[in-house]
């Protein structure tokens, strides 16, 4: 599946404008991450760009969400390494500790994408392209700011092999270059 098909698809189930924000920043994370790490940037782009396709369907609930999309996104073809990644983004539905590189990246990068719109916001024009690396980190130590976004996933970015201060500036830019999209 192409990134056109595979928008259209999030399209089919995600209709909320900040969910689909979210979405495009996690592609845009994602792509960065594989382009450092050299890996496939498409296919981890579509992990991305897909990985909450089943918020609505679920209604969040973490206790399904991922494991509805691992059909929806089977049955329409999406490679399985791309599903299983997805799946895995929310331990808790499966019950199963994350192993892989990919799921670990996913995990990491979809959710430090919350961090840094919520330190956007902040910031007296509400825009990301003032956003500092350092503003996103000293953010990650107060544990009320965005307090529910997930610190110990953003970690994960060390099993990987990104310190958190590189992976935050490799999110950070990757998010920036798609500002105008993202409402940022």
């Amino acid at each position: 599946m192409n990134r056109d098909e595979a928008l259209s698809l999030l399209k089919k189930y995600v209709r909320s404008e900040k969910m689909l924000y979210h979405c495009y920043s996690s592609e845009a994370v994602m792509r960065a991450l594989a382009k450092k790490l050299d890996r496939n940037v498409e296919k981890w782009g579509l992990a991305g760009l897909l990985h909450d396709i089943d918020s609505k369907i679920t209604n969040a609930d973490p206790k399904k969400h991922g494991l509805v999309a691992v059909d929806l996104l089977l049955d329409e073809g999406i490679n399985a390494e791309i599903v299983d990644a997805i799946k895995m983004h929310n331990e808790e539905a499966t019950g199963l500790e994350r192993k892989t590189e990919f799921q670990h990246a996913l995990a990491a990068g979809e959710t430090i994408t919350g961090l840094i719109y919520a330190t956007a916001l902040v910031y007296p024009d509400k825009k990301i392209k003032d956003v500092k690396t350092k503003s996103v980190t000293k953010r990650m130590k107060q544990s009320a700011f965005a307090a529910s976004v997930s610190r110990e996933n953003i970690m994960e970015c060390e099993k990987i092999g990104l310190s958190l201060n590189d992976f935050t500036e490799i999110a950070l830019n990757a998010m920036k270059e798609i500002a105008e999209d993202i409402g940022v």
